[in-house]
């Protein structure tokens, strides 16, 4: 299988206080995940809390979720501040049996776009498995324009990007303007599930989604109905709860909230990151309730 294209799950990754990763949880999220259909699993996305793990336990965490994939690609996050560490990032990640790697640009000082360049080439170079340009602004503060992604897209082993979703217009306009500039099969694929749907109508190749690391049921529902207008907005309404207290209170700890109530024990965030409070939970509570979504083991 592919790993870039279709529908992806981003699931959390449960470690302790000390950023030990459990790979027994790990697993057993990621085997609950990998009997749906989905087109990929993406470990160590921004949902897994890549930033905060080291070469070592984002390695111990890629490794349990391509035992527990099974036939399911998995794809596995390797930004990093500096090109050393992303190459190391990049090496342990094929060893412990990735099939695809998901780069996010990140820095301390802002990157020029010949830096970011730069970086993807010596990436490219030292691996032989395919990469995603990861374009998330909101986290990385760098934003990857149409011109870059173009030269990016001309690299050997650059085969996809994951960008953020926005209004209608806008995906449709930016999908035209990199389907006639990037190479034919390259993948273009959106995230930000709250306006998901709007990069659906306009054809997107795949979907990286929260949602879908922790209930992936609705958004494989949403994702079959994306060539459908009437059963695509209706599905996007009936999770708009869900959407918005995303919004709200941010995705990850959404999921990380939504992951703990799954039958595998209390999941926490990575420090500094603290858990929703009692207030902000029982908005999610009633999210889940508005959009039909029952907090149970099942997919």
């Amino acid at each position: 299988m592919a790993p870039f294209g279709g529908l992806s799950a981003f699931p959390v990754t449960p470690s302790d206080a000390d950023g030990r990763v459990d790979t027994d949880r790990m697993g057993a999220l990621v085997a609950r995940l990998a009997c749906t259909g989905l087109a990929s699993i993406g470990v160590m996305g921004s949902t897994g809390g890549y930033p905060y793990f080291s070469v070592g336990e984002r390695a111990r965490a890629i490794a349990a979720s391509v035992e527990a994939a099974g036939d399911v690609p998995v794809v596995a996050g390797i930004g990093a501040l500096t090109t050393g560490e992303v190459l190391a990032h990049a090496r342990a990640a094929r060893d412990a049996g990735a099939q695809g790697l998901l780069l996010a640009p990140m820095s301390y000082l802002p990157l020029r776009d010949a830096e970011v360049l730069g970086l993807f080439r010596e990436v490219a170079a030292a691996t032989d498995l395919p990469i995603c340009v990861y374009n998330n602004p909101i986290t990385t503060h760098f934003d990857i324009s149409n011109d870059l992604l173009t030269a990016l897209a001309g690299i050997d082993r650059v085969d996809a990007v994951k960008n953020p979703a926005a209004a209608a217009e806008d995906c449709a306009e930016q999908m035209a303007v990199l389907r006639r500039r990037v190479p034919t099969g390259f993948s273009l694929g959106y995230s930000g599930d709250a306006l998901i749907a709007n990069a659906l109508g306009a054809g997107a190749d795949g979907w990286y989604s929260v949602l879908a690391g922790v209930l992936p049921a609705p958004c494989l529902a949403l994702w079959a109905a994306r060539g459908d207008a009437v059963e695509r907005m209706v599905l996007n309404a009936r999770l708009g709860p869900v959407w918005e207290v995303c919004r709200a209170f941010g995705g990850i700890r959404v999921a990380y909230e939504i992951a703990s109530r799954l039958g595998f024990g209390r999941i926490d965030l990575p420090r500094p990151l603290l858990p929703l409070t009692r207030d902000e939970v029982a908005r999610v509570e009633a999210a889940l309730i508005a959009s039909d979504l029952p907090l149970d083991a099942a997919p």
